[in-house]
């Protein structure tokens, strides 16, 4: 038992990543007839029962991971055992933890609900969830920016798929569209690694942070250059204006479930631009051009989500702009760059994902009983749940348009109490009263139409209307309504506890800001102290292989310092190189020498 728990505390942040992995696979490898055999196919329940199984298990172990770094601890896990910066590694830290448990807490009712009906709608539904699952859990767990990028493909191939799950012109359009956007901000993305590293010559968050103030003028505003590109790439991820007009339109035509989930996706753009603009790039300069640009985008994009909600013509449209919306406040915080104003964003991103994904959850309740009418804006007959779907609306409509006592208000009081110290702070305020009775208006607009100026059924026994709206179901799609309580028991929760999750938040930010500590836990150190690293980047240097024959390295002394003592007994190191660790280690003892790589010629 000991031994299981050892090595359950070793590999403990790759778990994250590989339950979801290999549930997808399981689920492909189950095959799959086609969305028309699905309903009678025999594996159909398998397919359920094992991806209840993996997300339930995933819920499980990020609570875990949350409890696990609540006192500030950063685990690091080094995939073959290649040390920062010349290998990949996860960093599981308070941020990483809370970020995965938001996601399984709400993959796990979403896809519950999903496995009543939708997921016969189409083909390998339950892989798709997990592959997304995967890219995501990735994403926040890994601590290199190649792999932020290769972790944002494999989320944005699965939620390709997902996009057009059901299928349907609308949506084979607008997954064009989608696809089209992110494949564009996928080679900026590129584009910005390699201007990174062309200047750094590293490619890890910890390293990129220490190295950023030490490079020369030229590297630096070409590393800076970098790191507004990417900038922009989150941006997109995180539909900020300009150059998120996408999202109203792209979520709308989602089914019901693939919404909810996608809620998600744009705090996926949020974290990154925390994680590496807000702290990897951390210098006065890179703040002073980023901070003052988030701040103006924050505000209008705050604003435009208002306006976008009040002119819609559609209930999904609205909910995607409310989105918006609330996008704009979390960058609003995040350009106030204090550890008070961060602490605000998380809590009010927390509740802005969960009150989303409800909405959308609604939007499907609402849909299925106004028939023809859909969740278009006009006058309908009165829906059969009429009294109970309007109380539900009327508390989401409170929750997003962040009035007391509820999440939103607690959200939007921490970040304007963040800005006391800020020469915007007047701007601010205004900006967030006036998004939050523009989306009072909206919301009453909305209501207004679909409840209290919705019309009297057709009474005549005989008419083609009366027979319509008899067809009508008189309650809930299965599992829809319940879905939906549970997540706004949740954020009634959530209030209560308000104190101490806003305590994990505001430790959460505390730890971000202080590079040092990551540099700690994630950097190697020789004999002298000096961090292990490759700067400046020396194109010419080689590397010793299996195969390249006995090589002199120069570098050979550092070895013992970047790999377990095990490995180093083992016999992957050679009898050559033991000899040349041990006189470097003799010549270091003489006269001890810098910390960086030393150039070195091939064979």
């Amino acid at each position: 038992m000991t031994d299981l728990y050892n090595f359950w505390v070793q590999h403990t942040p790759i778990f994250s990543i590989l339950l979801p992995a290999f549930t997808a696979f399981i689920l492909v490898l189950l095959g799959n007839p086609g969305s028309g055999s699905l309903i009678t196919d025999w594996r159909q329940p398998w397919r359920r029962g094992i991806s209840h199984i993996s997300t339930f298990l995933g819920l499980i172990m990020s609570i875990g991971y949350l409890i696990s770094t609540s006192q500030g601890q950063i685990q690091v896990y080094t995939l073959s055992e290649w040390s920062a910066p010349f290998g990949i590694v996860l960093v599981l830290d308070q941020l990483s933890a809370l970020m995965l448990v938001l996601t399984y807490a709400l993959a796990v009712p979403v896809i519950w609900y999903a496995s009543r009906d939708w997921d016969i709608r189409g083909r390998y539904f339950h892989a798709m969830m997990h592959f997304l699952l995967m890219g995501l859990s990735g994403a926040f767990l890994t601590g290199d920016l190649f792999n932020l990028f290769v972790f944002f493909e494999i989320l944005l191939m699965a939620s390709y798929v997902l996009l057009l799950h059901g299928q349907g012109k609308a949506r084979f359009q607008l997954g064009i569209h989608y696809v089209t956007i992110n494949l564009l901000a996928s080679a900026m993305f590129l584009i910005g690694l390699g201007m990174i590293y062309g200047s750094v010559g590293s490619l890890n968050m910890a390293d990129v942070a220490r190295l950023i103030s030490t490079l020369q003028p030229d590297q630096h505003k070409l590393a800076v250059a970098g790191a507004l590109l990417l900038f922009a790439v989150f941006g997109i991820k995180a539909a900020m204006l300009p150059v998120g007009f996408w999202l109203p339109k792209t979520y709308a035509v989602a089914t019901t479930p693939v919404a909810a989930v996608f809620t998600i996706m744009t705090k996926v753009g949020i974290y990154a631009i925390l994680r590496v603009n807000g702290t990897v790039f951390d210098d006065e300069y890179s703040h002073q051009i980023l901070m003052n640009i988030l701040l103006f985008i924050g505000l209008v994009t705050s604003l435009y989500g208002a306006f976008g909600a009040i002119g819609t013509d559609r209930l999904r449209r609205f909910v995607g702009f409310m989105i918006l919306s609330s996008v704009g406040t979390i960058l609003i915080a995040i350009s106030l760059n204090t550890t008070q104003a961060w602490a605000g964003g998380l809590y009010y991103m927390i509740h802005s994902t969960v009150i989303g994904a409800t909405f959308y959850l609604l939007c499907g309740w609402i849909t299925s009983q106004r028939g023809e009418y859909k969740d278009h804006f006009k006058i309908a007959p009165q829906m059969k749940q009429n009294t109970l779907v309007s109380i539900v609306y009327f508390l989401i409509a409170l929750m997003m348009a962040g009035l007391p006592p509820f999440s939103g208000f607690f959200g939007k009081i921490f970040i304007l109490q963040a800005t006391a110290d800020s020469p915007y702070q007047i701007l601010i305020i205004i900006t967030v009263l006036v998004v939050s009775l523009l989306s009072i208006l909206a919301f009453t607009r909305v209501g207004f139409i679909l409840f209290w100026r919705s019309s009297k059924p057709d009474e005549n026994v005989h008419s083609e209307a009366h027979a319509q709206y008899q067809a009508l179901p008189k309650r809930a799609p299965a599992r829809n309504d319940k879905v939906i309580y549970l997540l706004l028991a949740g954020l009634m929760a959530y209030v209560v506890f308000a104190s101490p999750i806003y305590n994990y938040a505001h430790s959460t930010a505390e730890q971000m800001k202080d590079n040092a500590i990551y540099e700690a836990a994630l950097l190697k150190r020789d004999a002298e102290g000096n961090v292990i690293s490759v700067q400046p980047f020396n194109p010419e240097y080689v590397p010793e292989t299996k195969y390249g024959g006995e090589v002199q390295d120069a570098n050979a002394h550092l070895i013992p310092y970047v790999i377990s003592s095990a490995t180093l007994e083992g016999q992957n190191i050679s009898e050559f190189k033991q000899r040349q660790i041990q006189e470097q280690q003799r010549e270091q003892q003489r006269a001890p020498s810098d910390n960086q790589l030393k150039p070195q010629g091939g064979p």
